[in-house]
């Protein structure tokens, strides 16, 4: 009666034992069965530098240049333009780098029937309009395919509240908004 008493608990802690546990566990090596590691997480590739940024704008180009320009380039125009030069913009590399996450993504199986449609619906049509538009980053770039032109806009300047700060050690008043800035009276 003991003995089966035994072999009962025994069954239980083996029933309520944990997962198949590696052996190789504690050596840092995956078991058998055992997921793989999660991928990291994508970044922007506005937050990325050196080789890292180098190569992910590498691969993004290969994509820009073998899959969505002949695909969905369409004609450039005064409506549309482009710039051969778009990888110097740094506004569009950003635009571009999400839009092909995002395709990344939707592709996937596990994006269901419906992926490739919502990229197209909620991603693609947005982004091109938003990089395309006649006033839009690449504006002052190629509107014509036989005139080529790359030409990178000039960003806003500094908010008014960073430029009527006064100096500390100078005697500047700050800019009262008339525009005239000049020393205290």
């Amino acid at each position: 009666m003991s003995r089966t008493d035994d072999h009962a608990q025994q069954i239980d802690r083996l029933a309520s034992a944990p997962p198949d546990v590696s052996p190789f566990a504690a050596f840092g090596m995956p078991g058998l069965g055992t997921p793989p590691p999660a991928a990291p997480d994508p970044r922007p590739i506005l937050e990325l530098s050196g080789h890292e940024r180098e190569d992910e704008l590498d691969s993004l180009t290969d994509w820009v240049d073998d899959f969505l320009l002949p695909v969905y380039g369409a004609e450039v125009t005064t409506a549309a333009p482009w710039c051969l030069q778009w990888q110097e913009h740094d506004d569009v590399v950003a635009w571009l780098h999400a839009l092909w996450l995002s395709y990344q993504q939707h592709r996937e199986p596990d994006a269901g029937l419906a992926g490739m449609l919502v990229w197209h619906r909620d991603y693609l049509l947005h982004a091109m309009a938003a990089v395309r538009a006649p006033g839009g980053p690449l504006s002052a770039c190629m509107t014509s395919p036989d005139r080529p032109a790359h030409r990178l806009l000039a960003p806003p300047p500094s908010s008014a509240r960073a430029t009527t700060s006064t100096r500390p050690g100078t005697d500047e008043e700050p800019d009262d908004g008339d525009g005239e800035t000049g020393p205290a009276s």
